[in-house]
């Protein structure tokens, strides 16, 4: 009897042996790209105690990311929408056209506008979260994204469906969405109350160029004068800022 026990003891034993010998699942890489240092630290922080995650590198510009995308083959990026200087479309459209067509990305955005929302869709990514969600949330996103599903955080989720109750009509007019990514982040920000040079500070353009985006707002929105541009900036801030969201 006991020689049997024995035995049973040896065959798992060596079964133990041959599960530890497996080698553990691979991680997933994530890249995060965004140009503010405590955010990226306390997601990637977040991403790393997860067994299934693995944050393989950092970035904080179009051609930092570009960069670690070609370096270390993330299977997703993470990718701020507003990085200091550039747009973070343009990541998508690069990836677009590469040999890594295959890297998901998910957005993350301070803003919940439904147009930005709808352009970063048009454009390739595969979800979209706003940065001030609960952490959970996000590795919800990331891991949904990463099975092949499309994901929106609830807040984005209960502002478009929201439009189309409101009888299939956007928020946003026809004539908003012919502003090009460039236009809508002046605008956005003038609506935020920057001036014009704070602006051109911000994204690293001259002041002459600001000045053109919105002589060319004002031409494609119809509006007469510097103060109805404000006063527009103004009203589409606060209109998108009031969106619903969880309670």
């Amino acid at each position: 009897m006991f020689g049997a026990v024995e035995e049973r003891g040896k065959d798992r034993s060596s079964m133990n042996k041959k599960a530890s010998a497996r080698p553990a699942a691979a991680k997933a890489r994530v890249l995060l790209v965004d140009d503010h240092p405590l955010f990226r630290g306390g997601t990637k922080a977040l991403i790393d105690r997860e067994p299934d995650l693995t944050c393989c590198a950092e970035a904080d510009s179009v051609s930092t990311a570009i960069a670690a995308i070609t370096a270390f083959r993330p299977q997703i990026v993470l990718l701020d929408l507003r990085l200091r200087h550039d747009d973070g479309m343009e990541v998508i459209r690069w990836l677009n056209q590469s040999p890594f067509r295959e890297t998901r990305v998910l957005m993350m955005s301070q803003t919940n506008e439904n147009l930005c929302v709808q352009r970063a869709l048009e454009v390739g990514a595969r979800g979209y979260i706003v940065k001030d969600e609960a952490t959970e949330e996000l590795l919800v996103a990331i891991r949904a994204v990463l099975a092949g599903e499309l994901y929106l955080s609830r807040k984005m989720s209960i502002g478009l469906v929201g439009e189309l109750l409101d009888g299939n009509q956007p928020r946003t007019s026809h004539d908003m969405k012919s502003l090009s990514n460039r236009e809508l982040q002046v605008l956005q920000l003038l609506g935020r109350g920057r001036s014009t040079r704070e602006v051109a500070t911000q994204l690293n353009l001259s002041f002459k160029t600001v000045e053109t985006h919105r002589e060319n707002i004002k031409r494609k929105l119809a509006l007469p004068d510097a103060a109805a541009l404000i006063a527009h900036a103004t009203n589409w801030v606060l209109r998108e800022d009031r969106q619903p969201g969880p309670r």
